[in-house]
């Protein structure tokens, strides 16, 4: 007799079948019963791996005993006239079909019920929102799309991306042009849209677009201005030139461009001309910087760490390249407030950052980039909101066409209560970089702050439809959800954030109310046994949802304590201002620099 006919006499195959069935089915019940019962997220990846543990034992067991009427018997003391392991089999194919279906209704539950209502409301984002086309696009506004590499090699992308995003700075420094940032222009490399749908995505009236080759120190570029509506070519040229002479290319493209749309350079007092070219002219130099933009662009903490190496090479290339120490210094401040833990180690990210910050600033004064970086320091490790807001300042009028200086602005207003202000840079900040998934999260940050809701949840699905796995949107939109009442929906929203602080902080704030006290705590002691240190502040805005003001403070002042960059959001956050009039607050405000005063709402 073949082993497969064996297996199958004694029922080993549907044993296995029935052992996978059943794993499957409690998995997914213990996905979604661990954020009710407050069981730790572990619990489910622990259990797949018992179960993978356990499959071969289940498989020996099937395999040497069978049940008979008298009982459990090994298989080689049963008679095989006395066997009824097909009787045994039939019922076991019962058992499958049983399993099976169990498994496919949580399966279907999960997946169109308790992910219905985030899901739904981001795929609507993408055709409402995300699509929305400007009733008037400016005549003298472009996107530069990122030039085609013909290279023929991989590693020639960010030569052709850094030529694209030279031609985006320069064009930037032009009175009244309106031109895309690298954020928004980039979503559309290798689209598969015609022009005319790409410029009313982007709200821009025409395209930049060309390919660059490089043939070891000869390159070959070829731009053309194309007037998206139509497809009219408004200027094309070909260049053939030494790869030496690089930034003379980009000027005289840059220029052809400006001549083609009749604009002319920014001449208000304040207003400096900004480069991110290294003053050397060293290209090695401007290629490794360009390797950092787009690792950080990746928003993880693997991007941010490879962003930190490629800035310190382009460093080591050319010594005084402010623009690499500017965005160095962003790099190591992310990592600080984003992704290191333990005290030690995130004080020295920060006096990495400190002293990139200051060597920038040392070597161009009126470097724009170097002013938001500093404004980010004096913020998220300073505390010093006012000093903030006046580097903030500072960088935007250096730059007034860049929408990133705006959006830090924006951040700093927020951070002392003129929320309002924040909305509005954010908003026209989004008009030049409008695909920046980031920029509409903290719009509904913004917004859910002022109580103004329905515009929060729109904000905040358009940031998860742009960028479904980043962290804190799917947060960001339970909030909103609890504020609006909807308990299941919070609780799907929360279920989505990826495992770590955002997503023990959205499943204890959205369990918080409808699921019963036992829930409610369980998450919250998660919450406090995994995250003290890191997230005192979030903690503390889930006592407040708790209407526990005494423990809500005494959270503030360990927030305080650890410098937790979360005390930025304390005169926008619709949880924490619901004490506002207890003099606590007040007292709270004083201690660590912020006015007492904010246009944001107390929610009820």
């Amino acid at each position: 007799m073949s082993l497969f006919t064996e297996l199958k006499r004694r029922n080993v195959l549907r044993a296995g079948v029935l052992y996978a069935g059943a794993v499957w089915a409690l998995a997914q019940g213990i996905a979604q019963l661990t954020p009710v019962v407050g069981a730790p997220e572990w619990s489910a990846r622990w259990f797949l791996i018992a179960a993978a543990i356990g499959f071969p034992f289940w498989i020996a067991f099937a395999w040497f005993y069978e049940f008979t009427p008298q009982g459990l018997k090994r298989e080689s003391e049963i008679d095989p006239a006395d066997s009824i392991a097909h009787s045994t089999g039939r019922k076991l194919d019962f058992w499958i079909i049983g399993i099976m279906a169990l498994a496919i209704v949580l399966l279907v539950t999960n997946t169109f019920v308790l992910r219905r209502d985030a899901t739904s409301i981001a795929d609507k984002a993408t055709t409402r929102a995300i699509t929305a086309r400007p009733a008037k696009v400016p005549q003298k506004s472009v996107a530069v799309l990122p030039f085609a590499n013909d290279s023929g090699k991989q590693d020639e992308q960010f030569f052709s991306d850094g030529l694209s995003e030279d031609l985006i700075t320069a064009l930037s420094q032009f009175d009244g042009l309106k031109v895309i940032s690298r954020k928004s222009a980039f979503h559309f490399r290798n689209s598969k849209d015609d022009n005319k749908i790409i410029g009313e995505k982007l709200g821009v009236a025409h395209l930049l677009e060309g390919s660059v080759r490089r043939q070891g120190e000869e390159v070959r570029i070829s731009a053309e201005l194309v007037n998206a509506s139509d497809g009219r070519i408004l200027w094309s040229q070909r260049y053939d030139k030494p790869y030496k002479d690089l930034f003379a290319l980009q000027d005289d493209i840059t220029q052809a461009v400006a001549d083609a749309l009749k604009a002319k350079l920014m001449s208000a007092p304040g207003i400096v001309v900004q480069s991110d070219r290294p003053p050397s002219g060293n290209l090695d130099a401007y290629i490794a910087y360009q390797h950092g933009l787009a690792f950080n662009d990746l928003g993880s903490e693997a991007g941010l760490r490879q962003a930190v190496d490629a800035f310190d090479q382009a460093i080591r290339l050319d010594p005084h390249y402010a623009a690499a120490y500017a965005r160095l210094s962003l790099a190591w401040n992310g990592l600080a407030a984003q992704v290191l833990s333990g005290a030690q180690t995130v004080v020295q990210a920060n006096a990495r950052a400190r002293h990139a910050v200051n060597t920038a600033l040392e070597l161009d004064p009126d470097s724009s980039p170097a002013h938001q970086a500093l404004a980010y320091l004096l913020l998220n490790v300073e505390m010093d909101w006012t000093g903030a807001k006046v580097e903030a300042q500072r960088a935007l009028k250096l730059a007034p066409n860049d929408p990133s200086a705006q959006f830090d602005l924006s951040i700093a207003l927020a951070t002392e209560g003129h929320v309002q202000q924040a909305v509005d840079l954010t908003r026209e900040a989004l008009v030049a970089d409008p695909r920046h998934d980031g920029w509409y999260y903290w719009l509904a940050v913004y917004l859910a702050g002022l109580g103004r809701l329905d515009e929060a949840r729109q904000a905040a699905s358009t940031a998860i439809a742009l960028q479904p796995t980043a962290d804190g949107y799917h947060g960001q939109l339970a909030i909103v959800e609890i504020l609006q009442g909807d308990d299941k929906a919070a609780l799907a929203a929360a279920q989505q954030e990826s495992p770590g602080l955002w997503h023990a902080t959205a499943v204890a704030l959205a369990l918080q109310f409808g699921a019963g006290p036992t829930a409610a705590e369980g998450a919250l002691k998660q919450l406090v046994d995994r995250f003290a240190d890191q997230g005192p502040y979030q903690i503390a805005g889930v006592y407040a949802l708790r209407r526990d003001p005494d423990n809500m403070f005494k959270w503030l002042d360990h927030a305080w304590t650890r410098r937790d960059p979360g005390i930025g959001y304390l005169l926008f956050d619709p949880f924490i201002l619901r004490f506002q009039d207890d003099p606590r607050f007040a007292a709270f405000c004083k201690k660590v620099g912020l006015p007492t005063t904010t246009d944001a709402v107390a929610m009820p």
